[in-house]
């Protein structure tokens, strides 16, 4: 956690620099604007117009002027921000030193380390930080600006956790004594962190997308790191594709606990708690994706339903399992 919370600093720090970099270049660009006005004034208007960007026509020419967004890497390179390499360097130790505390664990329980709630949150939360990881080797756009969204929630459900979840090595119960165990959690747990990528994303395309609308009604936009990351659109598209790959591992998780259900109890469903719990998750993000692509719920609708549906798995998570009884009472509390 200590690791974590070293790395969760560094993305801040990033995003503060980010934020002092496009109010520099703001300024820069106001500045342009006034060295330019002789020049629109003796007939040059058109090649000031093509140099600034845009600027608020209301007012008669004294609008305000809403410098568009620095071009990636044009006033600072990203990819070489100290604190930013700082960042994904510790947040790579972390997730070494998190993997080790979850295989030690496995060891002293001699089976797989997720049969409990505090389990369940080491485990579900280095999957998160294995995603975020894994992304940011194949995504095509520089998604490192997550990094203080992500280490912020895993610091945040291990902090939790240890405090309120710990429980000792215990065996098994009988119900939970199958391969199952290890095919039905591991992808729920994998589920979880692909949504919870796309949560983090939803979060910060919601952001952009209320920056974007205050630009486009020629209002003064306070220049921070928004103005160094992708537009609302890219930010919605990236959070959809994580999301669907989430549905996908969530719907065989939904599947795969019908077929233990009926090994176990002898019956696919039985309307338990946590068994509806897990439908409302599927439905949810079924609506989302449904909404996505057939109704043309773009923009911050979309971006709502994303953040509804993974409150849902978290509700899902501490709520059901801690308060509401039944067959799935493995909290170990």
């Amino acid at each position: 956690m200590a690791v974590y919370a070293i790395a969760f600093i560094a993305y801040a720090i990033d995003l503060a620099r980010r934020s002092a970099a496009a109010t520099k270049a703001a300024d820069d660009a106001k500045s342009a604007v006034g060295a330019s006005a002789p020049a629109t004034e003796a007939g040059a208007a058109t090649g000031t117009a093509g140099a600034v960007g845009s600027a608020a026509a209301s007012g008669g020419g004294a609008g305000t002027l809403v410098a568009a967004p620095p071009a990636r890497g044009a006033s600072v390179a990203w990819g070489r921000s100290p604190a930013l390499r700082v960042a994904v360097a510790m947040t790579v130790v972390a997730w070494l030193l998190h993997l080790a505390a979850d295989v030690t664990r496995g060891l002293a329980a001699g089976r797989v380390p997720w049969a409990n709630m505090y389990e369940f949150a080491l485990t579900g939360t280095l999957v998160i930080t294995t995603v975020y990881l894994l992304v940011l080797v194949v995504a095509k756009h520089d998604l490192r600006f997550l990094g203080t969204f992500v280490t912020g929630l895993v610091l945040v459900l291990l902090g939790i956790a240890t405090v309120n979840f710990y429980v000792s090595v215990v065996p098994l119960p009988p119900a939970l004594q199958s391969a199952w165990l290890v095919i039905h959690v591991f992808v729920a747990t994998s589920a979880v962190g692909f949504l919870a990528l796309g949560f983090a994303l939803s979060v910060v395309q919601l952001m952009q997308a209320r920056r974007e609308s205050f630009a486009a009604s020629a209002k003064a936009v306070k220049q921070n790191f928004l103005a160094t990351l992708p537009d609302s659109a890219t930010l919605e598209n990236l959070a959809y594709r994580v999301i669907i790959i989430g549905f996908i591992l969530w719907t065989f998780t939904l599947m795969a606990g019908a077929i233990w259900a009926e090994a176990a109890w002898g019956r696919y469903w039985g309307w338990d708690t946590k068994e509806v719990w897990t439908f409302i998750i599927w439905v949810v993000y079924a609506g989302y994706i449904h909404a996505r692509a057939t109704r043309g719920w773009r923009g911050s609708r979309s971006a709502w339903l994303a953040i509804i549906g993974f409150s849902t798995v978290l509700f899902n998570f501490t709520v059901v399992n801690l308060f509401f009884k039944g067959l799935h009472a493995y909290s170990g509390l």
